[in-house]
């Protein structure tokens, strides 16, 4: 039986050991060719940490993927990407309750950085996984001028840029990182207390 998603008991070292377990379990499932959820994020959150980004950035790149763990979208799910669900309003949203915008915004954001990359570099579609190619059809392909004028002008979007390439490169089979629990330092002094 899958666990359910953790709630705020107003103790964060309890929040977050509720939200790695729940992370770990849910991770466990395969979004990519190469690597399970979890691992994804892991790498993510340590290509952020080799770059010496900011607690809140490497936070979002830990957690930029939650919407999919949300929604229970993954690999093995015959209509997965078979739609675009919006993971990444889904868990931008859901971490709102827990997190400040530094967090939630880059993660609202790291979709259209796909589209808007695409947009300005031609090699950037190439690079990109085969789950990231097909996902990218429906959620809009490349962006318009019109719409890469408007990205350009939201709080955050840099920061999502950024977010974009860890997730990118953070799809290696058997690559060693940092366990989930050197994040809950991190993660425990960045939660705010929900309203």
């Amino acid at each position: 039986m899958a666990m359910t998603t953790p709630i705020w008991r107003s103790d964060p070292a309890q929040f977050t050991n509720d939200l790695f377990a729940w992370i770990s379990e849910q991770g466990a499932t395969r979004y990519d060719e190469s690597v399970t959820q979890l691992e994804h994020a892991l790498q993510s959150a340590a290509l952020a940490v080799s770059e010496r980004r900011a607690d809140s950035e490497v936070a979002a790149a830990l957690l930029h993927d939650v919407g999919h763990l949300l929604m229970d979208e993954h690999q093995e799910r015959n209509d997965f990407l078979g739609e675009d669900l919006k993971h990444e309003i889904v868990g931008a949203n859901w971490l709102s309750s827990f997190f400040p915008e530094s967090i939630t915004q880059p993660i609202r954001l790291h979709v259209p950085a796909k589209r808007y990359l695409c947009s300005l570099d031609k090699e950037y579609w190439s690079s990109l996984s085969n789950a990231s190619k097909k996902s990218l059809e429906r959620q809009g392909g490349p962006m318009e001028k019109s719409e890469i004028i408007e990205f350009e002008q939201q709080t955050g979007y840099e920061d999502a840029v950024r977010i974009r390439r860890y997730d990118d490169r953070a799809k290696v089979a058997d690559r060693e990182v940092p366990s989930l629990s050197e994040y809950s330092d991190l993660i425990r002094n960045l939660l705010r207390n929900p309203d």
